[in-house]
C-alpha cells in the first residue's frame, strides 16, 4: 500500500463512486485541495 508524505503528490487511485461512476484522484489534479471521504457502507 502507498503512503502519503506532507507536501508531498499522494498516489493516483481508482475507485467507483456510490452510483457505480468511476473515480480517479488525478482527474482533480488543478484544484488546489481535495477531501476524500470513504465510508464502509451503510447498516
Amino acid at each position: 500500500m502507498a503512503s502519503v508524505e506532507v507536501n508531498k503528490k499522494a498516489p493516483d487511485f481508482e475507485i467507483n463512486d456510490f452510483k457505480g461512476n468511476e473515480f480517479r484522484l488525478s482527474n482533480l489534479e488543478e484544484k488546489s485541495n481535495v477531501l476524500i471521504v470513504l465510508n464502509r457502507g451503510f447498516v
